[in-house]
């Protein structure tokens, strides 16, 4: 599934919010929803709701699948600045491309991470970070296999792999399961995907289904292992009744 020798042909693209994003031959789609824009993708569907959730949190344990281009991260680290927030923060991300990770320091990022370019440049020399607030550590590695490893209990995961259609082995019960089994009672997870597959193969791992709605951004899916205000439930017991056909993606068909 994955092709190594294609791993390195990546094309720069511009986002309609006026972010760079790559283009990666090895998947056949770009890294971010040019549409939504890498910056504002990764602040609407990700950071802004799972800070949302989690506010009263000291400490968070962030896992975020998979680093890529770091703009989960570097949004996270962006928005707790901006905001002033006192949040203690470790983002924990697998990636399989060192190439890319690597190359980081010369990749053209928005004006907002500016203030940053010094992580940014320590991620890329060592796949880790450490300040007083935060810690980040770049799992140079599958995914499948260094997920697993993990020992810290995570509060909040972003899943932001490849496409299902294009990356299945992000997206199936299984490797939900390997999630699930590293994070704590009250964990959420946020993702852009909103299909019925990858919905289904969440709340089979025990996670409460909840729609996500965000200015000038498509309907995304926050997950929560509780139940959650100031979002939409999806009652998933009467989405299996109305489609009894739906199936999760498992490891067996891929």
């Amino acid at each position: 599934m994955y092709n190594k020798v294609l791993r390195s042909e990546k094309e720069l693209v511009l986002c309609e919010d006026g972010t760079n994003t790559l283009f990666s031959k090895e998947f056949n789609e770009p890294y971010h929803s040019t549409k939504d824009g890498a910056l504002h993708e990764s602040l609407e569907k990700h950071v802004k709701p799972a800070l949302a959730i989690k506010k009263e949190s000291k400490n968070l344990v962030i896992l975020d699948i998979c680093f890529g281009l770091g703009y989960n991260t570097f949004a996270t680290i962006y928005y707790v600045h901006k905001h002033n927030l006192k949040t203690k923060i470790h983002i924990i991300s697998p990636e399989f491309d060192e190439e890319l990770v690597c190359s980081l320091h010369t990749f053209k990022y928005p004006s907002e991470f500016e203030d940053i370019i010094h992580i940014i440049t320590a991620i890329s020399q060592n796949a880790c970070y450490e300040d007083e607030q935060f810690k980040i550590e770049v799992l140079l590695g599958d995914a499948r296999v260094e997920v697993p490893k993990i020992k810290e209990k995570i509060d909040v995961i972003y899943q932001d792999a490849f496409s299902p259609a294009h990356n299945p082995l992000l997206w199936t019960k299984e490797f939900f399961a390997d999630m699930t089994n590293i994070s704590k009672e009250d964990a959420i997870l946020t993702t852009y995907s909103t299909a019925a597959a990858i919905r289904l193969g969440l709340y089979e791992n025990g996670f409460l289904i909840f729609t996500h709605s965000a200015k000038l951004m498509r309907t995304s899916t926050v997950a929560s292992m509780k139940m959650i205000e100031d979002f939409d439930y999806i009652d998933m017991e009467l989405k299996k009744e109305r489609n009894p056909t739906a199936k999760s993606f498992r490891d067996e068909d891929y």
